[in-house]
């Protein structure tokens, strides 16, 4: 195998399929990336939960394959001269790469040690744009549960109904759900749970113009189109959340506020809280705004938003971060705080009506000192 190419592309190509290469592994070819040589280089990494391969141009003299281990061509890509790079590889699985005055020589792996990537039987296809796609993710991951108690949840929800693609998150404190209208790809309605570690790689290498990802469906893989790159991704199995029953309906209290003015109320009374000093934030829902209260060992900080509507006044808390999350990922100004009770979940959503984002967030029972 021989072929050349631009150092700052296949730096890019590398450090996007290193993405899906296992950190550690007694399978030596999965902490590398196979590098294939044909009408151009592909180079693909896979952990055997997901894989990336990405395709790019270059000047192939001589078809062939090697795995080059991620982290070491990595390394050595970045200390490279800018350039042209040549990289070649004999029967013996010597592996040579030459860029300006620079050489280096190592052994690489049998590309036949490096698994398959699993092919996607995706008898359903959807396409949207990446800008949009890269946002609902953005908008929910952070509700994704961080660990394996209920692996199910560790992922988020695809739910497709007519021309609207839904993505909900939950983690057992908070539910995040985003929802838009799809024009291009029609599906048949179905649902599938995505792993969030595959999520967050795609948010990465979305980008905010007007390409497309295109995302089929299959029986136990999902395969995501984006550009040159494709991203397969297992799915998760088991029975998700019933959200639409989750979140109430009626509210008892809508209180209106600026997100902005909201948030900076609830960062500074937040101030005081730390690991060891933890407590939950005190909000009171009154006639003249909504009063922020936090009492820690260290002391004790508060503040006042104005905010339009009144929960009579109503005391509620949340856990600070819960609730910062939420109100970050909140793309409105205006914001409506929907409540019933100190002990029914809050719900986060747009002032103007639009149904576009939903958070819930459950309270923090709180104790006389808090």
């Amino acid at each position: 195998m021989k072929f050349s190419c631009e150092k700052y592309l296949i730096q890019a190509a590398c450090a996007v399929a290193s993405r899906a290469t296992a950190s550690k592994s007694t399978i030596p070819a999965l902490e590398g990336l196979l590098l294939e040589a044909d009408l151009g280089l592909c180079v693909t990494g896979y952990d055997l939960k997901k894989g990336i391969y990405t395709r790019m141009e270059a000047d192939v003299a001589e078809k062939g394959s090697i795995v080059v281990g991620a982290r070491f061509l990595g390394e050595m890509l970045r200390r490279l001269g800018d350039g042209i790079v040549t990289i070649s590889s004999d029967e013996n699985m010597n592996v040579k790469v030459k860029c300006g005055r620079s050489e280096f020589n190592f052994v690489g792996i049998s590309p036949a040690d490096f698994p398959e990537i699993p092919a996607v039987d995706g008898v359903n296809n959807i396409t949207v744009p990446q800008g949009i796609l890269r946002s609902m993710i953005n908008q929910t991951i952070f509700a994704v549960a961080t660990n394996d108690a209920r692996p199910l949840y560790t992922g988020t929800l695809f739910e497709i109904s007519g021309e609207e693609l839904t993505l909900v998150s939950v983690d057992g404190y908070r539910l995040a759900k985003r929802s838009e209208k799809i024009e291009k790809g029609r599906m048949e309605d179905c649902s599938f749970v995505v792993p969030g570690s595959a999520l967050s790689d795609i948010e990465r290498i979305c980008t905010d113009d007007e390409g497309e990802v295109s995302i089929a469906v299959g029986s136990k893989h999902i395969l995501f189109t984006i550009g040159d790159t494709v991203v397969v991704s297992r799915r998760l199995e088991g029975e998700f959340l019933n959200y639409r029953k989750s979140i109430p309906e009626n509210f008892r209290y809508t209180v209106t506020t600026d997100k902005a003015e909201f948030m900076s109320s609830i960062d500074r009374v937040a101030l005081i809280i730390s690991e060891k000093n933890s407590s939950p934030v005190r909000l009171t829902f009154g006639e003249d705004g909504i009063r922020c209260l936090c009492t820690t060992p260290l002391g004790k900080a508060e503040d006042l938003c104005s905010c339009e509507g009144s929960g009579e006044g109503m005391e509620i808390g949340f856990n600070d971060r819960y609730l910062m999350d939420a109100l970050k990922a909140a793309a409105a100004e205006k914001i409506a705080l929907c409540l019933n009770s100190a002990s029914s979940p809050c719900i986060v959503r747009a002032a103007d009506g639009s149904d576009k984002f939903t958070y819930m967030i459950l309270p923090v029972r709180l104790r006389a000192g808090d």
